[in-house]
């Protein structure tokens, strides 16, 4: 399984990172979603690397220009709502792409316990495509590997990519035990997680952060 870490290069997209973290930036709930969503654009350039890619004739005012453009466009999905703004960002980038969206969130038992909740799926036909998900926190891992299942239980999907800001090491674990062919790009990996699984340091509730407390 492939791993591109961002933290472990030096460039700008760390400074988004860093933003999204900062307590008090995130205050200002347009820039935390802007920063999301340029993290999404350095994701969709790094991601376009590894896709398959055609040779085609393009004429110019002067001439004819044989140009390397992409055979395919993945298609892009997200868990409602925090991954809205990181989703914006592959779209700006693969502008040509259609969209999945699905609704999972976390039940929590009277124990403190909880599971996790899917309730809906609208989503293009998945067979032979390449598929991005994307979700800001990938914490316990356990809404991304249950989405992702879905689909590729429904779809013959070609090839699986998963974008997270942050990311856990107990969330890479259990992604890469449920799911050992998809490739995962992240923000940064932070060590600790919470008794009510946030990651530490991590930046918050990220759905809160872009769109306001829930209730």
């Amino acid at each position: 399984m492939m791993i591109f870490d961002i933290s472990k290069i030096k460039s700008i997209a760390n400074t988004f990172i860093a933003e999204l973290r900062d307590e008090n930036i995130q205050k200002d709930s347009m820039r935390f979603r802007k920063n999301l969503e340029r993290l999404g654009e350095f994701f969709a350039y790094e991601i376009s690397k590894s896709l398959k890619y055609a040779t085609k004739d393009i004429t110019t005012p002067l001439g004819v220009s044989p140009c390397e453009v992409l055979a395919q466009q993945p298609v892009l999905a997200t868990i409602l709502r925090a991954g809205l703004p990181l989703q914006q960002g592959l779209l700006n980038i693969f502008d040509r792409a259609e969209c999945c969206f699905i609704s999972a969130y976390r039940k929590v038992e009277k124990s403190g316990d909880f599971v996790i909740q899917m309730d809906y799926i609208s989503t293009p036909d998945l067979d032979g495509k390449v598929l991005i998900m994307a979700d800001p926190m990938l914490a316990t891992g356990q809404s991304m590997v249950m989405c992702c299942k879905e689909l590729i239980n429904r779809y013959k999907i070609e090839e699986l990519h998963i974008v997270a800001a942050i990311a856990s090491t107990e969330g890479i674990a259990h992604v890469r035990a449920n799911l050992p062919k998809a490739k995962i790009w992240v923000g940064a990996v932070d060590e600790e997680m919470t008794s009510k699984s946030y990651i530490v340091p991590g930046l918050g509730d990220a759905g809160d952060l872009a769109y306001g407390e829930k209730v």
